[in-house]
């Protein structure tokens, strides 16, 4: 069987037994979604970066201490959890850093860039990526995290479940409540979205 096809349990076990590639190909595998879920909340590449390399560090460092690591299947939940907390360390410890920045390339309604689009329309695409900002920072927690996980870091409606702590339904239940409430303040504030 191909390295590449092994579980990431299976992975795990491999790199604690010594086997240094095991852990170069869990990371190939997760990085992105790491690497966009980090983005998600601190909007700055560079700090995703610093981040994303500490929690390695710590991902590291657990796994050859045979420390506090239970795997159960749930590596990537595990690693986003040692990443989450980072961030809230780094938002504990630098009040004056900003939650969020606008910015085009994470939108989680731009996902297919199109080059040709003129002035005119990007500017409206800049305001409606704004607004829906706006708005779903107005969701309640549990609501805008299943967004932001779903939108921004690509992950499968299992992945958020198993991250949060809740069951799968749980999960569904509050994308179904957070696109819900995003409908009604769409509609009562007359919001225009274009397709």
């Amino acid at each position: 069987m191909a390295k590449s096809n092994l579980s990431d349990a299976v992975l795990v076990n491999n790199y604690i037994a010594g086997d240094e590639n095991s852990l170069a190909l869990l990371i190939d595998r997760h990085q992105s979604r790491i690497y966009g879920y980090i983005f998600s909340k601190v909007s700055d590449r560079d700090l995703t970066e610093d981040i994303f390399q500490e929690t390695f560090f710590k991902v590291i460092h657990t796994l050859k201490s045979k420390k506090y690591y239970n795997e159960e299947g749930k590596f990537l939940s595990w690693v986003l959890r040692i990443a989450s907390n980072l961030i809230v360390d780094k938002f504990r410890n630098d009040k004056k850093m900003p939650l969020k920045r606008d910015t085009e390339e994470f939108s989680i309604f731009s996902n297919i860039k199109d080059s040709s689009l003129d002035i005119e329309k990007k500017l409206i695409k800049n305001q409606v990526d704004i607004d829906l900002k706006m708005i779903i920072q107005k969701l309640p927690h549990d609501q805008r995290e299943v967004i932001m996980m779903r939108y921004y870091s690509d992950m499968s409606f299992k992945e958020i479940a198993d991250f949060t702590g809740v069951s799968v339904n749980t999960t569904l239940g509050r994308m179904r409540y957070a696109i819900t409430n995003l409908r009604k303040v769409i509609e009562k504030n007359k919001i225009y979205l274009p397709s």
